[in-house]
């Protein structure tokens, strides 16, 4: 009898506030250590917390986004625990009265679609963060405070694959809703992951492995991959399961034990007695829904349905809101959806790795590419030409018009002046003709490359290639 693996992530993402969670200190990346910190995020005694309401706001949202049900009333708790990257020696969190409950993420794999389910999703402080040295070890602050959203799903998942286009499909939906960076080298999103193994049709899961702190997508793959051999080894070797916390090691691909598990009773959770609970109206969170943007999902069905795009085509431009958004900008100002889509895929997306840039950083506008799309559906451009046009409008911006006026890149359409160049071309190489008539259709290309040479790339290579076709009686 085979093994099934179980797994549950609790994912914590970062919300996009320009202040601390109870404090006025800033939440900028990248500051020098311990900085950004005032008497309330250090825990110094007698510092009263205030509540930062955009991080329930957003926390909010993405219950919606995730169709979660909205507490109308939660409260804050004390989690009780020591750590040294814990100021106050417990942390502010939410226990029994979350902001949101139930939801769902939806998943492909394989080509097979399903619906991730959520527990809940609660928020709280985020903690220090610790730095090791050679010889010492220190704590960074800065991050302290923080505001944290933690999305506890369900033990739904049951391969590595699965995590991880859980994973994708949550961040994306998170920058749609516009409330995190989602940065994983910043650390905006990370997550505990929870595995356990039980034989196929088990009535009860098996003991529970959680590994913490993972920061990488496939770190996560991997990490599930080891933990899944490693109890099934030890489980048919007789030897137990403990239930514990470990940690991934990237160098060694295995993970190792830190502590036993702790579980809720031993956080000694109670109500934070200096804040109030939140109380919401259903009018706030109808106002709230009523400003949501389109899904991921969504989108990449409307992608299809309204631009006649192929499935994959809007997998790729949906991936991304702001990609998305420039897409349907330019496919709106030039009617021709597929030719926006095959820049943006092709030229665009590739540029943007090479640099390592963002769609926003770019100096071409959707109005620009849109009308050089035009130019070469009016014939003005040909293809090799307009590749030209677009690297000068991405390091630089301007009008495409202007640029090819400048560059003499203006596409030659008139049939005398392409003959001449298929003349010149056939006579300049006769053994070309006799590979063509012995055989080797791939002369007719090379004689098509020698007319765009004699033409400087401007000559409309469809008319090129049919005159060669005539002249060589294809």
């Amino acid at each position: 009898m085979s093994w099934i693996a179980t797994i549950g992530l609790e994912t914590h993402v970062q919300l996009r506030t320009e202040s601390k969670m109870f404090c006025a200190c800033g939440t900028s990346f990248g500051a020098d250590p311990n900085t950004h910190v005032c008497p309330v995020c250090l825990g110094y005694p007698g510092a009263m917390p205030v509540m930062n309401g955009r991080a329930v706001e957003l926390t909010v949202r993405s219950g919606l986004m995730l169709g979660c049900e909205i507490g109308a009333y939660s409260k804050f708790d004390r989690k009780s625990y020591f750590y040294p990257d814990m100021p106050k020696n417990y942390q502010i969190s939410q226990f029994d009265k979350p902001l949101c409950l139930g939801g769902g993420v939806d998943i492909t794999v394989d080509g097979v679609a399903r619906r991730i389910a959520l527990t809940r999703i609660h928020l709280e402080e985020d903690v220090g963060k610790s730095m090791h040295f050679k010889r010492s070890s220190g704590v960074d602050f800065n991050r302290a405070g923080v505001p944290l959203m933690e999305i506890v799903s369900e033990p739904d998942m049951h391969t590595p694959d699965e995590a991880a286009a859980y994973l994708v499909a949550l961040k994306q939906i998170l920058l749609y809703a516009d409330v995190s960076d989602c940065n994983l080298e910043q650390g905006n999103l990370r997550c505990d992951v929870n595995i356990s193994v039980a034989r196929e049709g088990a009535k009860e899961l098996g003991t529970k492995a959680e590994i913490k702190n993972m920061n990488t997508f496939r770190g996560v793959q991997h990490a599930l991959r080891y933990e899944i051999e490693r109890q099934i080894e030890a489980l048919e070797a007789g030897q137990p399961i403990v239930q514990e916390t470990r940690r991934w090691d990237p160098e060694t691909e295995m993970t190792y034990s830190m502590r036993t598990k702790e579980d809720a009773h031993d956080y000694r959770y109670f109500p934070e007695p200096d804040l109030m609970p939140v109380e919401l109206s259903q009018e706030r969170i109808a106002a709230w829904r009523a400003a949501l943007p389109e899904l991921p999902l969504a989108r990449r069905e409307r992608l299809v349905a309204e631009y006649g795009l192929p499935a994959y085509d809007a997998d790729v431009l949906a991936a991304d809101k702001r990609v998305g958004d420039y897409f349907e900008a330019v496919a709106r100002t030039s009617g021709n959806a597929k030719a926006a889509s095959n820049w943006i895929m092709t030229e665009m997306l590739r540029l943007l790795g090479e640099q390592e840039m963002e769609i926003s950083d770019v100096h071409m506008t959707s109005e620009s590419l849109a009308e050089l799309i035009a130019l070469v559906d009016s014939g003005t451009l040909n293809s090799n030409s307009a590749k030209e046009v677009f690297a000068e409008l991405f390091a630089h911006g301007g009008d495409p018009r202007a640029i090819v006026a400048s560059r003499g890149l203006t596409q030659v359409s008139d049939a005398d002046a392409i003959e001449c160049f298929v003349q010149q071309a056939i006579e300049a190489n006769p053994q070309s003709i006799e590979d063509f008539r012995n055989g080797k259709t791939q002369a007719a290309t090379f004689l098509v490359g020698q007319v765009m040479r004699l033409s400087k790339g401007k000559a409309n290579p469809q008319m090129v290639g049919k005159m060669i076709a005539d002249a060589l009686g294809a």
